[in-house]
């Protein structure tokens, strides 16, 4: 059986811009969060599948809220969770609240088949 580790990584805002232009995946999905947000820890078991589902074509991660204002403010992002999907280094979508597998599945889909 699986321990408790994630596969889902937290990234700092330093590393932020090197993530989405160097990704070897086309497509990043970062995860908005904090460990106070009830809403956030209903996203976050949705991002380990999501990260599951789609190993090796598409990075999903993290990014704590707390520590890291400028970039959720650099988004215009007001509320969490919130799941921004980026191609080629360029946001394509945003996902504010608690939404189901489904939305986030084909959200990344679509990315996927656009060359």
């Amino acid at each position: 059986m699986s321990t408790e580790t994630d596969i889902v990584a937290y990234v700092q805002e330093s590393e932020f811009d090197a993530l989405l232009t160097e990704s070897e995946e086309k497509v990043v999905v970062v995860d908005f969060t904090a460990t106070w947000c009830g809403p956030c820890r209903l996203i976050s078991p949705l991002m380990e599948q999501l990260a599951q589902e789609y190993k090796g074509r598409v990075k999903v991660v993290k990014v704590d809220v707390d520590s890291n204002k400028p970039i959720f403010k650099k988004f215009g992002l007001r509320s969490i969770p919130a799941v921004l999907l980026f191609k080629d280094g360029v946001l394509t979508e945003t996902i504010v609240g608690v939404s189901p597998y489904e939305q986030f599945s084909e959200a990344v889909e679509k990315l996927l088949q656009v060359v």
